[in-house]
């Protein structure tokens, strides 16, 4: 039965994740109300393990309708997977509790500023040449990268959002860029629990394949409903990693 309960919190992350990210918001407290005696480490490996299969298969879905700009992106993934490894590495040295209780402002601005612009992110017009492009792009990666495996929450919202305003992405657009830098980053802190014995590797089949199913169906709903959906959703997500994140901060 707990496999079973875990499983489907698994297909709902995967569906989510697929078009705006914050799966983690929905898996993870799945795992850790299932199993609470467990060590957390191991939670947040075996959520890696599931959410990488996820990711992995939303990005091929969207790469098959929606054109990737390579020449930017793949620079930026090998930025990602560097940056949220030396992430996760650092939070082994020092509290991330400022981070904690910044984050949710930081969110709330993020929300802000999305419902006050109307038509942000509802045409895809890219802003900047190429190289431009690449430099900004490993930029965004390096910072969200680090943050992703120094902390974590809301990593694909802020990846979107960042390539949205600074790049000229539309919504969509944004989000498959989105899920092929997080591919790179769950790899990243993958490699790091697996090699610390951090996975139950017994859950994992059950979790990916619900988080593939539930991947597949986010992005045929993204690609059939366009920038428009994404951006309901994405301030959806941005308002419950708000109420999760404010409470975690000042209220736990």
């Amino acid at each position: 039965m707990d496999s079973i309960l875990v499983a489907l919190a698994s297909l709902l992350a995967g569906f989510v994740d697929s078009v705006v990210g914050g799966g983690g918001l929905i898996l993870l407290p799945a795992l850790f109300a299932t199993y609470p005696g467990a060590v957390p480490g191991d939670l947040l490996g075996t959520n890696k393990s599931a959410a990488i299969w996820g990711t992995g298969v939303a990005t091929a879905q969207y790469a098959r309708r929606v054109q990737i700009r390579w020449p930017t992106m793949l620079p930026a993934a090998a930025t990602c997977f560097v940056a949220a490894f030396l992430g996760a590495w650092v939070v082994t040295l020092v509290s991330a509790e400022i981070l904690r209780k910044l984050l949710p402002i930081i969110l709330i601005a993020l929300l802000g500023y999305t419902l006050a612009r109307k038509e942000l992110g509802r045409v895809h017009a890219p802003l900047l040449s190429q190289a431009h492009e690449r430099l900004a792009a490993c930029a965004i990666a390096a910072v969200i990268g680090f943050y992703d495996g120094f902390f974590g929450p809301g990593t694909g919202s802020f990846f979107i959002f960042l390539f949205v305003r600074f790049l000229g992405y539309d919504f969509l657009n944004a989000s498959v860029s989105a899920k092929l830098l997080n591919l790179a980053t769950n790899a990243s802190s993958l490699i790091l629990f697996a090699a610390k014995g951090h996975v139950w590797w017994h859950l994992t089949l059950w979790l990916a394949a619900a988080n593939v199913l539930g991947s597949v169906l986010g992005a045929h709903m993204a690609l059939r409903h366009g920038a428009g959906f994404v951006r309901t959703l994405f301030i959806a997500v941005v308002g419950l990693l708000i109420l999760k994140t404010g409470y975690d901060a000042f209220l736990r």
